[in-house]
């Protein structure tokens, strides 16, 4: 299959299709996706994304189809640059959330959560009601489910009839489930969110400032989630595939 055709600038990282766009330019984006009724598959990528998709064919492919990917990780802000294609900014997804939602309050767009323990997803759910009240949560669930269950939860999404899904699944399952069923799913708007129900429920503490502002959350996340280090271990080899193959960084692969 070839790639999505976009209607909004991109540049590819090793042959991953990055929105130009920025926060503001990406929230008015899935506006209109939304008024679309369209299904879209929303993908907020980092340097571990990109090396699997490296790695993996398959994988890259998946990223490929989806309508939009933001660059979550500030390595691929810099990947960007290193290869003559800068990007604005990046887009965490735990913001871009957040700013669907205070759209959301003016729009009473109906949004559902997807994934992580049912502690978790029913906190973050009253904390995001409280925090937004006018905005509509219509449903969630927890992410222990197999495929053997696909129907039975896809079923109770559409009965929902969210605009918006956000869904935080296991790293190397989540944007490949939401590929697989986005047209079963007929949702707008519908993207993978990782930890953010963690943080938003209290689990789990974002970042201080200061490592925002380094732009060393990555790091954070590692001092307080040691099992993550064999994830992060592409990160050093996203650095110096970078810094080897620059002129091929930003050119389609």
């Amino acid at each position: 299959m070839k790639p999505t055709t976009k209607s909004f600038p991109t540049v590819s990282v090793f042959g991953v299709p990055f929105s130009k766009l920025d926060m503001k330019g990406t929230q008015q984006y899935l506006t209109e996706a939304i008024k679309s009724r369209q299904p879209h598959q929303i993908i907020t990528a980092n340097p571990i994304m990109v090396m699997t998709a490296v790695n993996d064919p398959a994988y890259k492919n998946m990223m490929q189809q989806a309508e939009m990917i933001v660059p979550d990780g500030t390595g691929i802000v810099w990947a960007a640059g290193v290869g003559g294609e800068p990007l604005p900014d990046r887009v965490p997804g735990f913001d871009l959330l957040h700013e669907l939602f205070k759209a959301g309050e003016t729009y009473r767009w109906r949004f559902y959560l997807l994934g992580t323990t049912a502690e978790v997803i029913q906190e973050a759910a009253e904390r995001l009601q409280m925090q937004y009240p006018a905005a509509i949560i219509c449903g969630y669930r927890d992410g222990f489910f197999g495929p053997q269950d696909d129907a039975a939860v896809i079923e109770g999404i559409r009965a929902a009839a969210p605009d918006v899904l956000f869904v935080a699944r296991g790293a190397d399952t989540q944007e490949p489930w939401i590929a697989q069923h986005k047209e079963a799913l007929n949702v707008p708007v519908v993207m993978g969110v990782g930890g953010t129900f963690d943080i938003i429920s209290g689990k789990l503490k974002r970042a201080p400032k200061v490592f925002q502002k380094l732009r060393l959350e990555w790091f954070y996340r590692l001092l307080k989630e040691p099992t993550r280090y064999k994830r992060m271990l592409a990160l050093p080899k996203f650095v110096v595939k970078v810094l080897r193959e620059k002129e091929n960084v930003t050119k389609t692969s």
